[in-house]
């Protein structure tokens, strides 16, 4: 085969979205989501990762999960919760690469929990790209922050905290603001050039 994406690999790599997960794939809950059932995922939201997969996106997700280091549910149930989320999205023609997640509470002072860049820095490593202007999608500034942090470009959901996020401000230069994950990519493909 000789295309286009064959032969300039670093083009192909590039099309990366990265996105939170609680508050932007699935509802989310200030007493944490714990098991599979729930997780539930944000109406549309599992059919906008396959539309930027269509497009010929990867997506990843890159998500504190402090409940396993709070001891409120254990890596059985983590693991449990993403392959429901990783059925769900297949089920309508989604696809999502790699889940990263950060166990630690603040109290760990770890690199890998947002705000700080060190989950997106290793995003950066294992796909072997710049993440300079891939889109991170988030609902609180923590996420958009650490997106910021290695040049990525901040798009916030009003979905989960969004709101919230929103209306306390303080956003990072250049965050786009979008009513939804759903959103998000109607607007995203629609300003990608031709």
């Amino acid at each position: 085969m000789d295309s286009r994406k064959d032969r300039n690999p670093g083009a192909a790599a590039r099309k990366l979205v990265i996105l939170d997960r609680d508050g932007v794939i699935n509802a989310d809950s200030d007493q944490f989501i714990k098991t599979p059932n729930e997780w539930v995922a944000i109406p549309g939201s599992l059919e906008a990762i396959g539309q930027l997969n269509q497009a010929g996106y990867r997506v990843v997700v890159a998500s504190n999960q402090s409940g396993v280091g709070r001891g409120l549910f254990d890596m059985a149930a983590l693991n449990a919760m993403h392959t429901k989320m990783h059925r769900a999205a297949a089920a309508v023609g989604g696809r999502i690469d790699a889940v990263f997640f950060c166990p630690h509470t603040a109290a760990d002072n770890c690199d890998c929990r947002k705000p700080k860049p060190g989950m997106m820095q290793e995003i950066a490593r294992r796909y072997e790209i710049d993440l300079t202007g891939v889109p991170v999608v988030g609902d609180s500034l923590r996420d958009l922050q650490a997106g910021a942090a290695v040049g990525a470009a901040p798009h916030l959901v009003l979905t989960g905290k969004g709101k919230k996020t929103q209306a306390e401000g303080n956003l990072p230069a250049g965050t786009r603001i979008h009513d939804s994950l759903s959103a998000f990519v109607l607007d995203y493909l629609a300003g990608e050039p031709s």
